[in-house]
């Protein structure tokens, strides 16, 4: 699946109002595919076609798609801690297993690495069972947050740069350049990890007797 399928027949006909709307259209959309309404790549699109329109604004436009973006997924959150494990009911117990594991295991690294994957990636059954087993909610949204900005403000620079291709080329490479990410963030963690486990075994060692 590409990153910037065909915009729905209902988006494209509403378009040019949501790109008359600016900041507050990006907004509304980020927040509506954020939550139960499905708009496959709209609000890359969207990002794109206003940082076109006006590429001084880029890094405004990025924060009110990270602001939409997020505020729909802490919405999907609490909607999701309040309904339990009905929320996770339309995805298979091996699916549910899987990802629970992921945010067990590696907590708020797991919710970063999801937000910033393209499609088809099951972003929102990580946000789905972040509320379910009430993750906690300030590092699930410092999560979001982090990685729908960085996913922007590429977007955004994309647009500036090259204009009308953006879209093609970000379809083309986005899905490496995500998962590149993902490998950095999880190589930062791991290392960071690693270190404070020294440190801590240093620490130890020097209040042991005869040192």
């Amino acid at each position: 699946m590409k990153l910037f399928p065909k915009i729905t027949d209902g988006l494209a006909r509403l378009s040019d109002y949501f790109v008359a709307l600016g900041p507050l259209g990006l907004f509304a959309v980020a927040l509506l595919d954020s939550t139960f309404v499905p708009l496959p790549s709209s609000v890359d699109a969207l990002m794109i076609l206003l940082t076109i329109a006006h590429p001084r604004l880029m890094i405004v436009y990025a924060l009110v798609a990270t602001a939409g973006s997020a505020t729909g997924c802490v919405i999907l959150y609490y909607i999701s801690r309040r309904a339990g494990s009905r929320a996770l009911r339309k995805f298979s117990p091996a699916r549910q297993k899987r990802v629970k594991g992921l945010i067990d295991r590696y907590d708020v690294l797991s919710v970063l690495v999801a937000s910033v994957m393209p499609p088809p990636f099951p972003f929102k059954m990580f946000v789905i069972t972040a509320g379910v087993f009430r993750f906690s909610l300030m590092r699930f949204t410092l999560a979001i947050i982090a990685g729908r900005m960085f996913r922007f403000l590429l977007e955004g620079y994309f647009a500036i740069r090259y204009g009308a291709q953006a879209r093609q080329i970000l379809a083309q490479y986005y899905p490496w350049i995500g998962l590149g990410l993902a490998a950095l963030i999880i190589a930062f963690f791991v290392t960071r990890n690693l270190l404070k486990g020294k440190s801590k075994r240093a620490g130890e060692e020097s209040l042991e007797p005869g040192n």
